[in-house]
Order: C-alpha cells, then sequence, then structure tokens
C-alpha cells in the first residue's frame, strides 16, 4: 500500500509538472505573437510606397555597379 501512494504522489507531481510547462508554454507563445505584431507594425512605420513607373517615363540610371561583355567607351560609363 505505502509503493502505491509514492507511485500516486509521483504520478500527481508530473501531471503538476506537465500542466505548469504547458501553461509557461501557451504564455511564451502569446508573448512571441505580440513581439511579432509589434516588430511588423514598426517595420511597416519604415517602409515607404513604392513608386509607379509607366512605360515612356524618363529615369536616370547609375552604370556604376554594372558589367559588361564589352567594353564601354569610358564616357557612357561615368
Amino acid at each position: 500500500m505505502d509503493i502505491d501512494l509514492r507511485r500516486k504522489e509521483k504520478m500527481e507531481k508530473a501531471m503538476e509538472f506537465t500542466e505548469r510547462m504547458r501553461k509557461v508554454q501557451e504564455e511564451a507563445g502569446v508573448t512571441l505573437m505580440k513581439t511579432q505584431e509589434k516588430m511588423k507594425r514598426q517595420a511597416d512605420r519604415e517602409k515607404k510606397k513604392a513608386e509607379v513607373w509607366k512605360v515612356g517615363d524618363k529615369v536616370i540610371l547609375s552604370m556604376k555597379d554594372l558589367m559588361f561583355k564589352e567594353q564601354l567607351a569610358r564616357k557612357l560609363v561615368d
């Protein structure tokens, strides 16, 4: 009978531990979701809307980082 009581106590402690870990995991998940939403709002605040280009719009392009197979005239690259 003494052995059954010890097993029952161990089982109850294991169940309590399991329940505590489940609650901790839930709280951590909620905290992570809140943090993710906060980070997204902050990142979105920094973003700028992209400009819309149409066919025929004139733009200036930098060729500084472009590489070509053939050597272009220096005045076309600078």
